[in-house]
Formats: C-alpha cells, structure tokens, sequence
C-alpha cells in the first residue's frame, strides 16, 4: 500500500485515540537554516500550508486498544511521523520533538510507539540533521535503561536514519504491507538492487520485522502489544511450567524414552503454549538476517499478567533461533517480566552454513543472555533435549521434564558410533547415558517431572 497516500500523522494518531492530548511545543522560525540554504524557509512555510503541521513529526499520548479483563486501555507516547512535511525528513526541530516526547515517556513511565514514515535526514540542514540521529539514539537508549518498552510501526516509505533508529532498534517492530522499508532509499540504491529486499515483506522474511500489520488492526494489535510489554507494575513471579493434570507412566528404559520422545504422537510447543497462555503475540527474527521457524518466541497473557517464552519446535535449532531466543530473553529480563522456556531439539544445526552463520557465538550468546536474566526463568523439557543446542535454553536449578522427554549429552546412535559399538547395543548405551525423564531428577539436574498437556 502507499501509506504516504492514505493517513496524515494526526488522523494516524486520533485513528489510535480520538481523544489524544498533542504534546505542546514552540513552533520553529522558518528561516533559511544552520546553512543559510536558499529558499529552505520558504519551503518549509509551504509544507506547513500544505499539511498544517510546524514540522514533520506530531507527538501525544493516546490509549490505544481497548484494556484487558475491564482494565483501561494502555497509554502511551505517540510519536508519529508527517510525510507530506518536507518528505517526513529529520531536523534539527525535529530531534528536538522526539526528544521532547521521550523526556515525557521516562517521566511519566509510558511506553514509547513511533509511527514512521521518512525519507531520511534533511539536507538543508547538512550535518546538522545527520547528528539528530545520535541524539535520537540516545533518548531510545536511555528509555531503554529506564525499563520501558518501545514499539515502532514502519510505514510508507521508512528509509535512512528513521528505519535505523527509530524503527529498528525497537523491542518490537511491526510494519504496514507493501511499505517501502530500508537504509537506502529509492533514489540512491544500486540500479540493479532487488526491490524486494527493500520492501516490509523482504525486511520480513530476512528477520528484521516481527509482523506485518494492516492498517485497520492497528489499534487493536498495539493495543495487545502494549498490555503485554507495559504492564509489569508488580515483580516478576516465576512461570509455572505448563501442564495439565493427565499423567503417563515413565519409560521403564532408555530405549522406550528414546522411541516416546521421538514419536510423532507426542505434543510438541504449540500444545504446551496455546494451552498455557489465553492469547499470546511473537516476534520474529534474529535483526542480523534470519529466521528459524523452529524456535517460537514471544509474549503470552496468562492470568492477568504477562510470561515471556521461547520455544523449540523439535527441530535443529539454527544460529538465528539462538539469538532471536537470546533476544527474547534480554528485552523480557529488561521489562521485568518472567521467561518461560520449552526445550525440544535433537541439537543445534551442524551443517556447513550453521557453521558459517555463527552457531558456536550464537549458543554462547544464549547461554550468557539466560545466565545474566534477572528475571524468573523457567523451563521445560517437551521432548528431546540434545546436547548444548538444548541446554542453552535450560534455566539453572529450574528445569522440568515430561514423562515423553530425554535430556542427554549425546544422541544414544552416535554415543554408540563414537564408542565404536554395533546397532543392537543402542538400547544398552542409551540405559548407560541415563536420558529417562527420571533419570534427569535422580541426577539433580532436573527438579521433577510434570504431566503433558491433555
């Protein structure tokens, strides 16, 4: 969609609130700017008639989306961006705006959403401008620090400083379909640049978005996303691990706990999430490039408060599922609240590209982002837990199993191969490597064992 055609920044924002209150600011002289740039001034009074606005951003604060369980909506600081005002360009004025609105944020402990559509700094401005990005910075990173959640929706077109600001260095990162999204804008890309690359659905696929949004369900799911990031006023209790109140006997070997956890009977993530939680919205990607559709990260709404997750699928679990579960956990430890993990992989990925993309750094990364979590963490075992590439998701002192799990240093097959032993001594080696859910709590590596889903 060409959003640039559609909504200005002020029926965007009242789209969100009817009832917003605009944060109050000193309209600018229009001179010719720091550059004495001929005819800047009158350029930017012919963007004030065209668009009744003073600059190309409108800052308020809005309660968005209708509340959870009777409570009031959220309210947040809405930074919305004017496109039609010299191409939504960033100015001194500008960064003068948004710092304004993130001072407000941190006082008044408010989430911050950006509604984001520029073309890039603005050239008559030179240097001027271009610096308004290392200030914008740090509103964002002090707004960090002070635990509070940003969220940004990437409209059309977002390109130069506003996508790598504002917009991508959110904790959340929706966009509008078709939107123009990406550091070089349409003017001075290579000529024989992918177009697709430069569009929300590439950005997407490559795992710099988290979803892409239409623009009639914006209130409804930043209403969602904001309840779940900004309602921690209370400390974190660690998540109960999900489970119903059916049980299943224990494997009585390693063979059986092997053929159960292996079985395309079991439940996998999905059933332990869509039971645990009433509703629940993910995020995407690792922001380096890529996806892993084997590792489920986000945030759930469960009893009136809100878990973190992330969840293995039961695949091998790729570099870029390592560090979207990393990211996970580093923004819910940020925002207080709690990290359920689930664990069900063979291993992580071994091929030469895991290799290449980083697999041992992205593990590492995993482990230190749960050691480091002040937060409750939680975990479960679901199904098989295969090595580092398992236990990197495993919270220390806190990990559950299901009866139809294993954890184990080695796969018993490949146990067997290193030890040089024929196939009919797999059954032998696997009651040797002690993998039995059991077996887990007798070593104290796990602290019981609880029921499957139903």
């Amino acid at each position: 969609m060409a959003d640039r055609d559609a909504l200005t920044a002020r029926a965007l924002i009242a789209s969100l609130d009817p009832g917003y209150v605009e944060l109050g600011f000193l309209g600018p002289e229009f001179t010719d700017g720091p550059l004495e740039w001929s005819g800047y001034g009158a350029a930017r009074e012919r963007a004030r008639e065209r668009t009744g606005e003073r600059e190309s951003v409108v800052c308020a604060t809005g309660r968005v989306g209708s509340g959870s369980g009777g409570a009031p909506a959220p309210e947040a600081v809405l930074i919305a961006f004017e496109f039609g005002f010299l191409g939504g360009s960033l100015g001194e004025s500008t960064g003068d705006r948004i710092e304004a609105a993130y001072a407000h944020a941190r006082t008044h402990r408010l989430p911050v959403v950006s509604l984001v559509a520029t073309g890039g700094s603005r050239m008559q401005e030179g240097m001027r401008a271009l610096t308004q990005l290392q200030r914008v910075a740090r509103q964002t990173v002090l707004t960090r620090r002070a635990g509070l959640p940003q969220l940004a929706v990437v409209r059309d077109p977002t390109t130069g400083g506003g996508w790598a600001t504002l917009a991508a260095g959110a904790d959340v990162v929706l966009a509008l379909p078709g939107a123009q999204v990406g550091f070089a804008g349409s003017r001075v890309r290579p000529a024989d640049a992918d177009p697709w690359a430069y569009t929300a659905e590439g950005q997407h696929a490559a795992g710099h978005l988290d979803a892409l949004t239409e623009p009639a369900d914006l209130p409804d799911v930043l209403g969602r996303w904001l309840t779940l990031l900004a309602g921690q006023a209370a400390p974190a209790r660690r998540a109960e691990p999900p489970h119903a109140l059916t049980t299943s006997p224990l494997p009585a070997d390693g063979a059986e706990a092997v053929r159960r956890t292996r079985s395309p009977e079991r439940p996998r993530a999905d059933a332990y999430v869509d039971a645990y939680f009433d509703w629940r919205e993910e995020i995407r990607g690792d922001r380096t490039g890529a996806t892993d559709p084997g590792m489920r990260c986000g945030f759930g709404h469960r009893d009136g408060r809100t878990v973190a997750y992330a969840a293995q699928c039961g695949t091998a679990t790729r570099p870029a599922g390592f560090r979207t579960a990393a990211r996970l956990v580093r923004t819910a430890d940020r925002l207080g609240i709690p990290v359920l993990t689930l664990i069900d992989t063979p291993g992580a990925a071994n091929d030469a590209a895991a290799e290449q993309g980083g697999a041992g750094p992205a593990i590492a990364d995993l482990f230190a982002a749960v050691a480091e979590a002040e937060v409750p963490v939680t975990s479960l075992l679901v199904g098989e837990g295969g090595s580092g590439g398992a236990l990197a998701l495993a919270a220390p002192g806190h990990l559950w199993v299901t009866p139809d799990s294993y954890f184990s240093v080695i796969a018993p097959e490949l146990a067997a191969a290193i030890l040089k032993r024929p196939p009919e001594e797999i059954p032998a080696t696997a009651d040797a490597l002690r993998l039995r859910p059991q077996d887990a709590v007798e070593l104290g590596v796990a602290r019981g064992v609880v029921p499957g889903p139903a």
